[in-house]
């Protein structure tokens, strides 16, 4: 079966950076067989875009989906005081919960123009099983690529730690479990990262025996690292070193790694994610909700260092929307460093094939022959994109869009706004059923 995407403007994300005014992309067997412009292939399927702009599927490198249960909470903490008033509401978290708020996490990334997602869970109170589980059944139902993490937290307050000593872990309790999750992988639509949480809420020895355990089984690292001044006090009065010094004690300063935040790096920092090629996650709308700063993306990108997007928790973004992290990410970038510290293409380039690149995939974030054909489909005939000369910037600057359509594998996820393959009002139903039980 072949399906011909057809009278486009094709932004491919490739090393030359092509783009098709009035092209095309051929689909096969869930992968893009073709890119270009002039004379269209044959094909079984021809779907005529009307001059739509078409993008690879954006990639979210940082996520907490069970968070939308619990959103617009701690309006005016920082991290550490949002954070305090929130685990001991998580804590009543169970695989239904999980399960509705995975959907409409989800849901909300599609329909933003995302095709792959990485969920960084490490909320898992003793006792409570099946939560990975829940979102990754819920990710198959919508039908979108998943990367999912079992993270961990072992440091309560007892210990010196941030959470509750109530959601916190035993230490090889919570490695046996992560290399037992490592089999929910399947090759395809489902993919494990190992993710202890963050420098205050794991121990020395479980984010170093995290790292072997990954390690030996190849697969990737995540952790938060460096989001808030507040850390940086904390790893200096607890481990004598900022957060950055610490990681490289523990040995993750590598190219397995990517962390999230990186808002308070140093220039030598800098260099050394550059020269070790670890990646950074950027959550622009998070950092800004929680007045953490903004994160020296420019200089990370010039240094080097792989970066892409990520929403962040819904509890601390309040909208899982991607498109909107392309723009921020762009208007951040320029607040910080001038107008020509990011165009709206590096912008869009950071939610693709950077966000490809932060989580190892060589796959997806990108509209090339033998690629995965995970695509988004940007209407240009919406009153918002009026005058624009540049579609594709215009597309950028007037953001966020809800996607017309949405391929995953060469399979239509999203059909005119809407999901495919659910009802959104059962999805939002049961959601508030299940967020009813985390009311303050």
């Amino acid at each position: 079966m072949t399906t011909l995407i057809a009278n486009a403007h094709v932004v491919t994300m490739d090393d030359g950076g092509a783009e098709y005014p009035g092209g095309w992309v051929l689909i096969e067997d869930g992968l893009v067989s073709a890119v270009g412009s002039g004379e269209t292939p044959k094909a079984d399927e021809i779907q005529d875009v009307n001059g739509a702009v078409v993008t690879p599927g954006l990639v979210n490198t940082h996520h907490h989906l069970w968070q939308n249960l619990t959103r617009a909470r701690a309006q005016e903490e920082n991290l550490f005081g949002w954070l305090k008033a929130l685990y001991p509401v998580w804590a009543a978290i169970d695989d239904e919960a999980e399960y509705a708020a995975a959907r409409v996490g989800l849901a909300e990334l599609a329909r933003s123009g995302c095709s792959t997602v990485f969920d960084h869970h490490y909320l898992f109170p003793p006792g409570v099983t099946g939560l990975l589980e829940a979102e990754i059944r819920a990710s198959r139902e919508l039908g979108l690529r998943i990367v999912a993490s079992r993270g961990s937290m072992d440091l309560g307050e007892s210990k010196g730690g941030l959470p509750p000593d109530g959601v916190v872990e035993d230490r090889d309790a919570a490695l046996a479990a992560t290399e037992q999750a490592a089999g929910l992988a399947d090759g395809d639509l489902v993919e494990i990262a190992v993710a202890p949480c963050s420098p205050f809420s794991v121990t020395r020895e479980l984010m170093t025996e995290s790292a072997e355990l990954a390690r030996r089984l190849g697969l990737r690292l995540h952790t938060h690292l460096a989001e808030t001044v507040e850390e940086e006090e904390y790893c200096r009065e607890l481990y004598g070193c900022t957060p950055v010094e610490y990681l490289e004690e523990l040995g993750w300063l590598a190219n397995d790694v990517w962390c999230a935040h990186c808002v308070h790096l140093s220039e030598e920092d800098v260099s050394k994610f550059g020269e070790r090629g670890v990646g950074v996650a950027h959550c622009p709308t998070s950092n800004m909700r929680l007045g953490a700063g903004i994160a020296p993306v420019r200089e990370l990108l010039d240094r080097g260092a792989p970066v892409g997007l990520g929403v962040d928790g819904a509890a601390s973004n309040e909208r899982s929307d991607l498109f909107l992290e392309v723009k921020q990410a762009m208007l951040v970038a320029r607040a910080r460093g001038g107008p020509k510290a990011m165009t709206a293409r590096d912008a869009l380039r950071l939610g693709t094939r950077g966000s490809a690149a932060v989580l190892g995939r060589a796959d997806v974030g990108e509209l090339s022959p033998g690629k995965r054909a995970d695509l988004a489909v940007w209407r240009t005939d919406v009153l918002e994109l009026g005058g624009a000369d540049d579609p594709v910037a215009g597309l950028v600057f007037s953001g966020p869009h809800r996607v017309d359509r949405l391929y995953v594998g060469g399979e239509e996820i999203v059909r005119d706004g809407h999901l495919v393959r659910a009802e959104e009002d059962e999805i939002a139903r049961e959601h508030r059923r299940q967020a009813q039980r985390f009311a303050g």
